[in-house]
């Protein structure tokens, strides 16, 4: 059941909280021993919230909604693992600004969910916590590193998720579990409270089956948070009430390069027909000549893989041994590179955003797939896209590294199926217009149904 239709049914007194985190409680023991979503539940802790909310005036629009939460995010009295050896007796003492957010519109908070270590991969296969698995195949990864929540939300063990985002891991997890997902504009959500990987890119996504959840949900979180530097104090624009409308005369720009070179060809076709689509609801739709933000794939790494070490810089010294093997080379990589490799990557970030709004201007939104494959089995490092055969992380850089590099929103929308396997479409707006994403992506969904199928190991 979608958001919506959940927060409706609870409004209107056909269920009550309580019924609704029983529910959940319940799809979560029934389904999540294949998936490994979860890294922990917060039973007792939720029944307790949604009784203190029944016959209660309805808090917020998430009143009774049973939610879950990357496990890199705090919530009081829980544990915040990171999937990481290091962290796994971590407690938080307080909510972060989201999930305080999430709270005090209504929402019940039912577990934690599994991540890649330290939200630092994009597979979630931690070695201390096991891997999360993608409903559409139990052999295949999720994506990550939000993964446990791409995972939950697409197999109904919760309506909705926050996920994290640093440089497609809202999006990727999204893509391959065939869920809505976003990553907003840099700032536009706050990170206080959040394990953090990079401070210049990092930010809070939600991940659930529609889009007009995923603006429900955004419209909550979003905002300024005085106590977070990173975060914008812009006013935050009602989302819900703009999804409608349609897209008429929209301007989409399809960003040529993505759908050529290393990219399955029939995923590339499944999202050219999406685009197709965009055009028949009444856009107008144009290729653009994107290569210039190719450059982004360095530059992001530039700034992120030094920051990230410098977060970790205690540990790195004092317990090198309990990190996984592939987080542990990326954050050594980190330490290895100059001090002058932060200055020139923020120095060329500036000069490539000024590319993008050059190449924005006459133009609504973008359009790409979000990622150039179907999800990998597990296990499986190389993998063939257009003919060429490269590393996973490798593949998946050159569709998502652009817009999070330089700050943009982007919301993932299932757009069709590769053998038994979801497809996804990028749509990337101007930075704090999430709006027009969403309400292209809402339209998209009301006239189609590839958000709307279920995989087989759906409870």
């Amino acid at each position: 059941m979608t958001i919506t239709a959940l927060a409706r049914r609870i409004r209107d007194g056909e269920l009550s909280p309580r019924e609704a985190v029983v529910d959940a409680l319940a799809r979560i023991e029934r389904g999540d021993g294949a998936l490994n979503a979860f890294i922990s539940v917060r039973a007792d802790e939720a029944l307790a919230e949604a009784e203190a909310l029944a016959g209660r005036e309805v808090r917020g629009p998430l009143h009774g909604v049973p939610v879950a939460i990357k496990d890199v995010i705090d919530v009081a009295g829980a544990p915040t693992t990171a999937a990481s050896k290091i962290l796994v007796d971590n407690i938080a003492s307080a909510d972060a600004t989201v999930v305080a957010r999430l709270r005090a519109a209504g929402a019940v908070v039912v577990g934690k969910l599994n991540t890649h270590e330290f939200a630092w991969g994009a597979t979630t296969t931690s070695p201390h916590f096991g891997p999360a698995r993608n409903p559409w195949d139990t052999e295949r990864i999720c994506g990550g590193s939000s993964g446990g929540s791409g995972a939950a939300v697409a197999a109904g063990l919760v309506p909705g998720a926050l996920g994290t985002d640093t440089a497609g891991s809202v999006r990727i997890p999204a893509c391959l579990c065939g869920v809505t997902g976003v990553r907003p504009s840099l700032g536009r959500v706050p990170n206080r409270g959040v394990v953090p990987v990079s401070w210049t890119f990092d930010a809070v996504g939600p991940l659930a089956r529609t889009a007009e959840d995923c603006a429900i949900l955004l419209e909550v979180i979003a905002g300024g948070d005085p106590a977070d530097p990173t975060s914008v104090g812009a006013p935050v624009p009602r989302y819900t009430e703009l999804l409608a409308g349609g897209i008429g005369g929209l301007r989409v720009g399809v960003v040529s390069h993505l759908f050529e070179g290393a990219i399955d060809p029939r995923v590339a076709a499944t999202v050219e027909s999406a685009v197709s689509e965009l055009a028949a609801l009444g856009a107008t739709v144009e290729r653009v000549d994107a290569r210039v933000l190719r450059e982004t794939e360095v530059v992001q790494q530039l700034i992120m893989l030094p920051e990230a070490a410098a977060a970790h810089l205690p540990w790195l010294r004092t317990r090198l041994a309990d990190y996984g093997a592939d987080v542990r080379g990326r954050l050594l990589a980190g330490l290895l590179l100059p001090g002058t490799a932060v200055v020139t990557g923020q120095r060329a970030r500036r000069r490539l955003y000024g590319e993008a709004l050059q190449l924005l201007r006459g133009i609504d939104l973008l359009v790409a797939p979000e990622m150039p494959i179907v999800a990998p089995r597990i296990g499986e490092d190389l993998v063939e896209a257009g003919g060429s055969t490269l590393p996973y992380r490798l593949a998946l850089m050159p569709y998502n590294s652009p817009w999070s590099c330089l700050g943009l929103p982007v919301v993932s929308v299932p757009c069709g199926f590769v053998d038994g396997l979801p497809v996804g479409m990028a749509l990337i707006g101007r930075r704090l217009d999430e709006a027009t994403a969403l309400r292209t992506a809402h339209t998209f969904q009301q006239a189609t149904d590839w958000h709307g199928r279920s995989p087989p190991e759906a409870a």
